[in-house]
């Protein structure tokens, strides 16, 4: 990862246009940033090219919106965020890429910032189209990607963009995350344990059977582990599952088995009727028909608690459950803290990623502490699988 062309700090950016990719996918709830952690991060490097003079043009993308201009994935309530946090003028485009898009930026002063509309409006954005790459190309004249937790998409302003612009850098949060998780591979002490959350096992299945062959323990929490139930035939009740999972279940527990890897699922768990009211903990064996799986139970946490004790490494990525609501937060926050504990105490090497993780854990009352905090989801899990992202291949 030594060939990655780092943004070097002497560059003079002086009356430069720098098209800077970030990664501002925060949660908004009624237009209001519910977590502002992504953005807080990237403000010190903002805040830089805005001393060295450079006109920036930031792009980044929010939540999924297919191309489709859905007013409730507007960076708007991020731009406002920028605007009272930056000494500068704030610019928002919000126009289309046309073939004047170019002279739309004209006005731009050195130090000044303009923030594109969520990049993922264009549904060129995700196919990776070269005509739209190039019309994004074409509004600078140096491409910098800050958004480690999105290269491992191939899509037009991680990837092709490159292709149509002279010098592409990644910024000091992407290298930061790559330092960070390259030293943890190669100062991992054993046991490893791997905690994943999330939903789609399918999404994950070449990175769980690649970390089975390196860790000892791989913890499945969140609506992942629902597949897990159904396969050892539990009754989940409505809470979300994916369908035709066995064959990838199977195949973990094989790959498991041949490896010395153990694999824990919840015993017990915290069920409601919704996901607005409160839960109560339950055994698998008793889920009744109408109940969701919403959390870990309390004996899980204990029997996770002792696995994390017992580690001297942890890789944590998803929460345990529905942390949005503060009754289904619990399972989240006691991993979170028994982490904290072990890593303060110098008895742990712990790295946890996830944008919903960041989320969660900074729901805590107390001050916790970790040997590095991703922001990252797949690409964290990709990068820990060994693969070249597609964001980082560009970059060499």
């Amino acid at each position: 990862m030594d060939k990655i062309n780092f943004f070097p700090n002497n560059l003079d950016v002086e009356n430069k246009k720098i098209i800077l990719r970030l990664d501002l996918n925060v949660p908004i709830k009624n237009k209001i940033i519910t977590d502002g952690t992504r953005i807080t991060l990237c403000l010190p490097f903002i805040s830089k090219l805005i001393t060295k003079k450079a006109k920036i043009i930031i792009l980044s993308h929010l939540g999924r919106p297919k191309g489709i201009r859905d007013p409730g994935l507007s960076l708007l309530p991020v731009y406002k965020y920028l605007k009272k946090n930056l000494k500068t003028n704030v610019y928002f485009f919000m126009g289309d890429f046309d073939d004047e898009v170019k002279d739309k930026f004209s006005h731009l002063k050195n130090g000044e910032i303009i923030l594109i509309e969520n990049i993922r409006y264009f549904k060129e954005e995700t196919e990776n189209d070269e005509n739209f790459s190039k019309k994004l190309a074409s509004l600078g004249d140096i491409y910098i990607n800050d958004a480690f937790s999105c290269s491992h998409r191939k899509q037009s302003s991680i990837h092709k963009i490159t292709k149509f612009i002279s010098r592409s850098y990644a910024g000091p949060l992407f290298k930061r995350e790559i330092d960070a998780i390259n030293l943890v591979i190669k100062n991992k002490k054993k046991p490893v344990t791997c905690i994943i959350g999330g939903s789609k096992i399918s999404t994950k299945i070449n990175v769980i059977t690649s970390l089975i062959k390196n860790i000892n323990n791989l913890i499945i929490v969140g609506a992942m582990a629902n597949n897990f139930f159904i396969y050892k035939n539990f009754k989940i009740g409505k809470s979300l599952v994916e369908d035709n999972t066995r064959d990838i279940i199977k195949k973990i527990y094989d790959h498991a088995n041949k490896n010395n890897c153990n694999i824990i699922i919840p015993e017990d768990c915290v069920v409601g009727t919704s996901f607005e009211g409160e839960g109560k903990n339950k055994n698998l064996e008793k889920i009744e028909q109408d109940e969701i799986i919403l959390d870990i139970g309390s004996n899980t946490i204990k029997k996770i608690d002792q696995i994390i004790e017992q580690s001297k490494t942890v890789l944590w990525n998803g929460p345990a459950g529905y942390f949005e609501n503060k009754n289904f937060l619990k399972g989240t926050i006691a991993i979170a803290e028994t982490i904290s504990k072990g890593t303060n105490d110098k008895a742990l090497i712990s790295v946890i990623g996830g944008g919903d993780t960041l989320a969660a854990i900074n729901k805590s009352k107390n001050k916790l502490y970790f040997s590095h905090l991703s922001t990252a989801g797949g690409a964290f899990l990709e990068y820990l699988e060994g693969k070249d992202l597609p964001g980082i291949s560009v970059l060499k």
